[in-house]
């Protein structure tokens, strides 16, 4: 009876992510010369019928609630040490919050809960625009699209971001971490916009660091995607790995607020952004 209601009310449904259209959106009329099987692959891999189950059910929620019922879908327990360090949201800052990324995708949305939670939803992501796709999630983002249009104003959207009366949540590598040659799991060098811009915008960085990881299949693809092809296959599997990672325990550390007077000119913005790094796994 209950399978029977989920399915009449996905009928009544409209698709929130639909790979046809995205085909379509992202390749105009040679979308149709994409394979029927191929298709039906990419809806499997991003488990187009189980997500769009769940943004139906949570059709009525956006932002931090939002984020909330991702984690209880998802059965996450979230283990935080260091909550003591995130500033009072009452104390007239602006702060941008720095994290490893080890999963690409559940990590995002449980660091967004917990810090949606704290700051009362005041705080922005800078995501891929695919992830636009999602309701829930869409009033809390500044779209990046970094092969488009949009890419050659990447930083007058990153300036929008710091310029706003939002906390800023970012993920400084730009995707989620791989398997080094020793064999541990950890993010690329991060790029050193989070430095240059806090400076400018004068906001303290606050380290976090997200434990987990992913399965030993997709740090392989990674690898060779990386190493072998002109784009990010890897990146198809997120969606893959989050329900892989479905009712696991994470880790979460929050270091104390880095001054923003303390990335001065004794080192570069690069090496400042390899510091904070190392501080983050430190953690």
């Amino acid at each position: 009876m209950i399978v029977d209601i989920l399915r009449e009310m996905e009928q009544k449904a409209e698709k929130t992510i639909d790979i046809d259209a995205i085909l379509k959106g992202k390749m105009g009329a040679k979308a149709k010369w994409v394979p029927s099987p191929l298709k039906a692959w990419l809806k499997r891999i991003v488990h187009q019928d189980e997500v769009n189950r769940f943004l139906w059910e949570s059709r009525d929620k956006t932002g931090t609630p939002w984020l909330r019922e991702c984690v209880n879908y998802l059965q996450m327990t979230l283990k935080v040490t260091g909550a003591e360090n995130l500033p009072p949201k009452d104390d007239g800052r602006l702060y941008t919050i720095v994290s490893n990324h080890p999963l690409g995708g559940a990590d995002g949305v449980a660091l967004g809960a917990i810090i949606g939670e704290h700051f009362d939803s005041r705080f922005r992501y800078l995501v891929n625009d695919l992830l636009m796709n999602l309701p829930g999630l869409a009033p809390l983002c500044i779209p990046i699209n970094k092969t488009g249009k949009q890419g050659r104003d990447f930083p007058a959207m990153v300036d929008a971001g710091f310029q706003s009366d939002c906390h800023m949540l970012m993920f400084p590598a730009g995707l989620c971490s791989r398997r080094q040659p020793d064999g541990t799991i950890r993010d690329i060098a991060w790029k050193k916009a989070f430095i240059t811009k806090s400076v400018e915008y004068q906001r303290d960085v606050v380290p976090v660091h997200f434990s987990g990881h992913n399965s030993n299949f997709f740090y392989r693809l990674a690898n060779f995607s990386d190493r072998h092809l002109p784009f990010n296959l890897a990146m198809l599997f997120l969606v893959d790995e989050m329900y892989k990672n479905v009712g696991k325990t994470f880790e979460i550390h929050i270091g104390k607020p880095i001054p923003w007077q303390t990335f001065d000119k004794s080192h570069t913005p690069a090496e400042w952004a390899k510091i904070v790094q190392d501080k983050v796994y430190k953690l």
